[in-house]
């Protein structure tokens, strides 16, 4: 009850600050999903085929990263802090205002690497700050702080779905195959073969498209209405810094948030504070710095293979994972509307948001379950959930009802894989090796690389493909846990860490998933 008593009155007392950046996390959930539901609105919008459009996705996610890193720059005073997150979240809006007007596939990516390059920023400022300002009772914050990511990404599918468009723009009688090298779309309604000799992709056209002057989708009024969705947020960071009176027009002054150390003070018993109460993301141990300076260290020295072998396992896992997260949100779409299913465009758009939801809905079922269940046990039954889904979807494949019941069934089993990997190989390592940094920079690249190898093989192969790529990666997935496992098995001093902290390192480890 007085730990209880304690967290509501830190967040009374810091109400404005707090809600600002939840607020921005929902800016960051926004422009995490909506690119899969207008995925086709947009190859019509850009005349673009689906590998080329796949550029669009790697593009966010190489800035997302380059975005984190830059983050750090600006973390270290509050005023570079909010102003970093102002200046973030207000170029999202500008994002979403500007997408309907790139015709050309090349500009839409640049456009999407600034906004990678602000969620980036988003997410390293906004959950330093948090993290400064409530130090060992944050993890409850966090987690609110990360369910607004959900919950952005939710939304946006849902508000794009009205305004798709009914209509296919491809030509009905294109089909690509592997071996081609033109750049015809691929569409399941094949009534013949034409070939087109391949054109340099930023001058091509296709029959049956609108004219490149021509006008745009309906689907740039749901861009609109993001954009304008997401204006509060700039708005309140402004807030935030006239009531810190850190605006240039106003004087200056002490802020009103006390720092760290003044509000440890005022708020915790007069004890010394434990660094391993904080997440590992923020605690100043030296195996969590950047990824140069930590394959740097000196003491990595003479460290057995098994210790190196767990880093790359584990990252190899969370490599096959986080991609299929970000390849299946942002292709089922595509999926659902070729044939065999067929769906209708307006019923598709569900299906992201109901991807997004459950794994909203799983990271908060995570945290009771994570205090009972090993973090080991609880990644054998995610990767297995995954294999085991994506079969039946595949078995299943012309079954409307399974898809819509298997995107919520991968949502679940994703939902808690990278925070329980996190912690279980944290606990292997003792805490002493480059885990997070290794872990987080795997997790990332596969989702950068992994959606546009989907986009290429959805391409060459057709849409059974995407299931097929499913299949492969989660077995591949799968496979490197049993490896990880045998090389834990092997490695010297097996840790023995109490259920109770290893639950306190799952909460903690869930601050990391977007």
């Amino acid at each position: 009850m007085g730990c209880d008593g304690r967290v509501s009155g830190l967040l009374r007392r810091n109400l404005q600050p707090t809600l600002t950046y939840w607020s921005v996390f929902f800016s960051f959930g926004l422009c995490i999903a909506f690119l899969g539901p207008t995925l086709l609105d947009l190859r019509c919008q850009t005349h673009s085929s689906l590998p080329q459009i796949s550029w669009v996705f790697f593009s966010q996610q190489l800035c997302l990263l380059l975005g984190s890193a830059l983050g750090g720059v600006f973390k270290r005073t509050l005023a570079q802090s909010l102003w970093a997150l102002f200046t973030s979240s207000l170029a999202i809006s500008l994002v979403f205002a500007v997408i309907p007007f790139c015709r050309d596939v090349k500009v839409l990516a640049s456009v999407m690497a600034l906004a990678g390059l602000a969620m980036g920023c988003i997410d390293t400022v906004a959950n330093m700050q948090l993290v400064r300002m409530y130090q060992k009772d944050s993890a409850v914050f966090l987690q609110v702080l990360h369910f607004f990511v959900g919950f952005g990404a939710l939304l946006s599918p849902l508000i794009a779905d009205p305004f798709l468009s009914e209509a296919n723009c491809l030509p009905a009688n294109s089909t690509a195959n592997a071996t081609s090298r033109s750049h015809l779309f691929h569409v399941s309604r094949v009534l013949g073969q034409h070939h087109v000799e391949a054109k340099p992709w930023s001058n091509q056209t296709f029959p049956g498209l609108p004219p490149k002057d021509g006008a745009g989708t309906r689907v740039s009024y749901a861009f609109w209405i993001m954009a304008l969705i997401n204006l509060p947020v700039p708005m309140a960071v402004l807030m935030l810094l006239s009531k810190e009176r850190l605006l240039t027009c106003c004087p200056q002054r002490r802020p009103l948030l006390l720092s760290a150390d003044e509000l440890a003070l005022e708020t915790q018993p007069p004890e010394k504070e434990d660094p391993s109460s904080l997440p590992p993301k923020f605690q100043s141990h030296p195996g969590h710095e950047d990824l140069f300076s930590c394959c740097q260290r000196k003491n990595l020295r003479g460290a057995p293979y098994s210790f190196f072998a767990i880093h790359i396992t584990a990252a190899l896992v969370l490599f096959m994972t986080d991609g299929l997260t970000g390849a299946y949100s942002a292709f089922v779409y595509s999926y659902a509307v070729e044939k065999p299913l067929s769906v209708g465009h307006k019923v598709a758009g569900y299906l992201p948001s109901l991807f997004w939801g459950f794994i909203t809905l799983g990271r908060l079922l995570s945290i009771p379950i994570s205090s009972r269940m090993k973090p080991a046990t609880m990644v054998f039954i995610n990767v297995v959930g995954v294999v085991v889904t994506f079969l039946v979807l595949l078995i299943f494949s012309y079954n409307v009802v399974f898809l819509f019941v298997g995107t919520a069934s991968l949502g679940l089993f994703l939902s808690s894989t990278f925070p329980s990997m996190l912690a279980y190989t944290e606990d292997s390592l003792r805490y002493k090796g480059c885990a997070t940094t290794v872990l987080v920079t795997g997790a990332g690249v596969g989702e950068m690389v992994l959606q546009m190898l989907v986009g290429s093989i959805f391409q060459a192969q057709g849409s059974y493909s995407f299931l097929v790529c499913g299949v492969i990666f989660g077995c591949l997935a799968f496979t490197f846990y049993i490896l990880l496992l045998f090389f834990h098995r092997i490695h010297p001093g097996l840790p023995s860490v109490p259920t109770q902290d290893r639950s306190i390192g799952m909460e903690n480890a869930e601050s990391y998933q977007r």
